[in-house]
This record gives C-alpha cells, structure tokens and sequence, in this order.
C-alpha cells in the first residue's frame, strides 16, 4: 500500500467510525490541475447527501490540519453504489459469488481487464471464475475493483 495511501487511512478513519460510519476505502486520483481524494462511507441504514455533506465537513477540517496531500485537490465523499468497490481481502469474502471487473496494474496474459465471479480469498490472493476458468489475482496487482451489479448478470 502507498505510503500516502496509509497515512491517509490512518488520518480518517477513526474520525469516520466516531461520526458513526464505516469507512469503506479511499481513492486518490491524481491529475495534472486539481486531484479527486474520495471516501467511500457506509452505514445499516445506507448513505445520503446530508451523511455526506456532514462527513465531509469533519474531514475537510482535518485535512486543513493536515499537509499529507502537498497537490490541489478536491475532496468527494460518496456512497459505494451499485458498482461498490473492493479495496481489501475482506471486501471480497464479503462478496464470494458475485461479479467482480478488476482493472490489473500490470497486464496478466495480455489483459488488463477481467471480469468474473469471486470464487474463493486465500490471505492476498484472489481466484476468480472467468468464462469456465478460474484465475487467480493477488491483491497488490489490482488496480481497481468493483461489483458488477446483479441486473448486468445474466439470468
């Protein structure tokens, strides 16, 4: 995990749990004008624009505190959607038998893109069923991962 990456978890994550979320995971998405820093919040009883709004105006006031991110950016909080990302092992045993697209940093069998169907966590490896073959991923070669949602299933 980037350095940046951990600091940041380790800045907002308490202050999320206190405000009575779940911190769900981060992006930082670099750009050559402003960067995006989003947080992914959850809670039982689902995430609205005033949860994000007052979540945002708590971290807002760290972050001015803070000088981890030396770059401009603008700070999004957000709910995981539909399309919900998976940042650690625990997302993806959260979600065995569902379909999962995963973005790789570095092409595996000259692809980059993988869709398929969680099928089993071992520590940081990741096996998924693409198409009738099970392919395993280790954590720190994804780039990104999200859920597909169930209406994008086939029947």
């Amino acid at each position: 995990m980037p350095k940046l990456r951990k600091n940041l978890l380790k800045l907002i994550s308490t202050q999320i749990e206190n405000l009575g979320y779940k911190l769900i995971g981060i992006d930082f998405i670099k750009n050559n004008r402003v960067s995006t820093f989003r947080i992914y919040i959850d809670n039982k009883n689902g995430v609205n624009i005033e949860d994000c709004a007052n979540v945002s105006y708590k971290i807002d006031t760290i972050m001015e505190l803070d000088n981890s991110i030396n770059v401009p950016y603008n700070l999004e909080i957000s709910s995981p959607g539909l399309y919900r990302p998976l940042f650690n092992s625990e997302d993806y045993l959260k979600f065995l038998g569902k379909k999962v697209s995963l973005l790789l940093y570095v092409a595996n069998k000259n692809r980059r893109k993988w869709e398929g169907v969680i099928k089993s966590v071992k520590g940081d490896l990741i096996t998924v069923n693409v198409e009738g073959h099970d392919e395993v991923f280790s954590l720190n070669s994804i780039k990104k991962a999200s859920l597909i949602p169930y209406f994008q299933n086939p029947a």
